[in-house]
């Protein structure tokens, strides 16, 4: 993949605060066009990284790239940026809220204040757009904040956490707007501690713990770390099939649990069918991105996550 290609680009990226290393040798890439994913437990380090990927904040050493500039900031009025600390003015009206930060960026307010109610009115949201900020729920109001971020048509948006505080009908609407914003285009790089957004949106992920990167790729490519895990019923309680089930699988409430065994299903599909088993269910289960998570980052980092680590099968 050329140079041309990638939007983001981090190269042993590090940060320390007061003697304390925060970041601890970061690198990652993000193809143009994509939705990538930045993936770790509170304090991990992600919003430093992404702090030093806009030059927001300077690294103490690496280099890192945006949208083709060596100097982020040069390319500040191409960027989208929703941080994890949100903030709007309380009496300003909720399209005048999002015109003044695409004027941020190098909007003009007259046009900004003519996007901010077609994106409003566009999503179904039209009623508030004279509302003062105040009077908007918790979720109107960071939706709000997410259209002023992409208001001024950035190729770069970059969010922080933008899942936090938000109830599930708001989080599916947030997740269809980045869906929406990659379809036209547009790069995006959202960091989260929830494993499902992740899987869900992502093309690319960059799991990082303890201030390192643990794994950057595709979502597949973490995915396949594992082997997929099989799970049988047969009529037959023994036979000659047996040996073709690894000594290591699991039997619980009378199904067989196992890793699918090298050679892939059809050695075992053979054997089962050659000695007889007599198959009343068999499902081949690909590991979801929770698991991997598991493998490369560790159980620690998981339960401080939130999510708990599945019982081994």
């Amino acid at each position: 993949m050329g140079e041309r290609h990638i939007a983001a680009a981090a190269h042993d990226l590090v940060k320390d605060f007061d003697g304390n290393r925060a970041v601890d040798g970061v690198s990652l890439s993000v193809p143009a066009g994509s939705i990538s994913g930045i993936l770790g437990p509170n304090g991990a380090g992600k919003t430093t990284c992404l702090r030093m990927l806009l030059g927001i904040i300077d690294p103490t050493s690496g280099t890192r790239t945006l949208l083709g500039r060596d100097k982020p900031l040069e390319a500040a009025r191409e960027v989208g940026y929703l941080p994890e600390e949100r903030g709007l003015y309380p009496s300003m009206p909720a399209a005048e809220a999002i015109a003044f930060m695409g004027a941020l960026r190098g909007l003009p307010i007259t046009t900004g204040r003519r996007r901010a109610v077609e994106l409003l009115e566009g999503r179904g949201f039209g009623d508030w757009a004279k509302r003062p900020i105040r009077t908007l729920s918790k979720g109107m109001a960071q939706t709000v904040q997410l259209l002023g971020t992409i208001v001024h048509k950035p190729r770069l948006i970059v969010l922080d956490e933008p899942f936090s505080g938000l109830d599930a009908i708001n989080q599916e609407k947030l997740e269809q707007l980045i869906r929406d914003e990659a379809a036209a285009g547009t790069t995006v790089i959202f960091s989260t501690h929830v494993i499902a957004h992740a899987e869900r949106l992502c093309e690319r992920v960059a799991i990082i713990a303890e201030g390192k990167v643990a794994f950057e790729g595709a979502v597949d490519e973490a995915r396949g770390q594992l082997r997929p895990i099989v799970h049988l019923r047969t009529r037959a309680a023994d036979g000659p099939w047996r040996q073709a089930i690894p000594a290591s699988a699991e039997r619980i409430g009378g199904e067989w649990r196992f890793e699918l065994p090298d050679g892939g299903p059809e050695p075992l599909l053979k054997a089962l069918l050659d000695g007889h088993a007599g198959i009343e269910t068999l499902s081949i289960e690909r590991p979801g991105l929770h698991d991997a998570f598991i493998a490369i980052a560790g159980a620690a980092a998981a339960r401080e996550m939130g999510h708990a680590p599945q019982e081994a099968v």
